[in-house]
């Protein structure tokens, strides 16, 4: 038997799993790797961003929103690293285990909406580092203009990363870990030197209602990561822990993403409207001479490529996912992979080239919808996988729909559908400003109070997890394909 860990799992070499699972012999890694993973893919600029909104929209006072955000980012890293810890066990990519729950049909759903995701996603990131590329290049873009060279400069640097696949999306984890460390500990010392930050703390809201929605965006970053994390702890060693793999998940997304939000609420309260013009321009501003300005015009380039393979990567996942419910295959070829990722990262920038100048207000209603719709999705995932399957996943019939999943699973899509409805009580434009002038008649008993996302999470638990405990019939232990299982004893050649 020729090994797979020596023959596939090479930096330079073309990853050819998608939604298969991975066998043993070719798991490989450490729970390291995913710190550095999530701690370099959240150094970067949209995560800033997002810090930003929490100022620049929401005009919250700075140590609030630092506070507000924090508790947010711990609170939804909780959720993400639940979700990592299923890669080893399983070796899948983290959205077919949603037919687990939904029915190998009925996870379309959740799917189609997990695909729209990561093209908002990838699409806000190749905008934002479409910039950086030209500002590093020297190419001027006009005011309300896409940055069109950087994006499809970047756009083909996505399409090599992701094809190349895990093992390289991990390497540049640990370069963009290393870059963003010394590129953000620059950026905090030039904003200290050059701007008077101690005078804008205390300025701003402080009200709960503020309070809640920087807390929102915290939770909701950290949240929507739910679909991705399996993705990338797959190939770790089957015997690894979920406890490992859950605290290296978790302190390297949230201490990641904390800086970087940090920093951009700090920058939003010192620079006023000069931010809104151009986020990326603003930061290369604050590097200083020429030198350190393009020093971080890297340093934003790595860590939003980080990211945005995450996001390429995972949009083929779930896209496969959802064209293999319908004809019962468990794999694609290198080539038809290759092509998916081209056409996904191509659709990703004509969306960046077309994007509406209202950046930052798109970009919050963008984050706060998902939260809507991924909290519900998360909550069933989570509790079927470790309240009610208790770690016992049929695999197989994962792809089989007259297996024991089925095709479609209501009790998954009714409570589903019910953590969504839910939410709408508690909803207000102070939040979410594409509803107009909509207040839900309990946000206004709560002051303005968005809840509506901890509400789902409860809501979802409490009608999922005693329907799904009378009508979910888990296996007693863990069931493998037949060639997986016949690897392992070497029944079988892998070339």
């Amino acid at each position: 038997m020729t090994s797979q860990q020596t023959t596939n799992t090479g930096t330079l070499a073309v990853e050819r799993r998608t939604i298969d699972m991975v066998p043993k012999d070719e798991r490989h890694g450490t729970p390291l790797n995913q710190f550095t993973l999530w701690f370099g893919g959240n150094m970067q600029i949209t995560a800033i961003v997002t810090g930003l909104i929490a100022v620049a929209i929401f005009h919250a006072e700075p140590l609030t929103a630092i506070l507000a955000v924090l508790v947010g980012n711990v609170i939804g890293g909780v959720t993400m690293a639940l979700h990592s810890g299923q890669g080893p066990r399983m070796g899948l990519p983290q959205m077919i285990s949603s037919r687990a729950q939904f029915g190998v049909l009925g996870a379309t759903l959740p799917l189609v909406l997990v695909i729209c995701m990561y093209l908002g996603f990838a699409s806000t990131g190749a905008a934002l580092s479409g910039s950086a590329i030209n500002h590093l290049l020297g190419i001027p873009t006009a005011a309300g203009s896409a940055p069109i060279v950087g994006i499809l400069i970047f756009g083909a640097l996505t399409v090599i990363v992701s094809i190349f696949g895990y093992q390289l999306i991990h390497v540049l984890g640990r370069i963009a870990t290393a870059a963003g460390i010394l590129g953000f500990t620059y950026l905090f010392i030039q904003l200290f030197a050059n701007y008077d930050v101690g005078a804008t703390l205390g300025t701003g809201a402080t009200d709960p209602a503020t309070f809640m929605v920087c807390l929102t965006l915290g939770a909701s970053w950290q949240m929507t990561y739910a679909p991705y994390v399996a993705d990338y702890s797959r190939y770790l060693p089957a015997d690894t822990s979920v406890a490992t793999t859950f605290w290296s998940t978790f302190l390297g997304s949230v201490t990641g993403t904390q800086i970087s939000m940090t920093l951009g609420i700090l920058i939003g309260a010192v620079s006023g409207g000069a931010l809104l013009e151009g986020p990326v321009g603003f930061v290369g501003h604050l590097a200083g001479p020429a030198y350190a300005a393009f020093a971080i015009y890297l340093v934003i380039i790595v860590g939003k490529l980080t990211a945005n393979t995450l996001n390429a990567y995972g949009g083929i996942m779930s896209t496969v996912t959802v064209i293999t419910s319908f004809n019962a295959e468990t794999r694609i070829s290198r080539r038809a992979r290759s092509i998916y990722i081209i056409v996904f990262v191509a659709l990703t920038m004509v969306i960046a080239i077309a994007a509406s100048a209202d950046f930052l207000n798109n970009f919050k209603n963008f984050v706060l919808l998902l939260l809507a719709v991924f909290i519900p999705w998360s909550i069933i995932n989570l509790v079927d996988y470790y309240l009610i399957s208790k770690e016992r996943i049929d695999i197989p019939a994962l792809y089989d729909r007259r297996g024991r999943y089925g095709a479609v699973n209501l009790t998954a899509i009714v409570s589903y559908g019910i953590g969504i409805l839910v939410q709408i009580p508690f909803l207000t434009s102070d939040t979410y400003s594409m509803l107009g002038d909509f207040h839900g008649p309990l946000a206004g008993v709560l002051g303005g109070i968005d809840i509506s996302w901890a509400v789902s999470m409860v809501v979802t638990f409490a009608v999922y997890y005693p329907w799904a405990k009378k009508t979910m019939k888990p296996p007693a232990d863990m069931i493998y394909p037949p060639e997986y299982t016949a690897a392992q004893t070497g029944q079988i050649a892998v070339s």
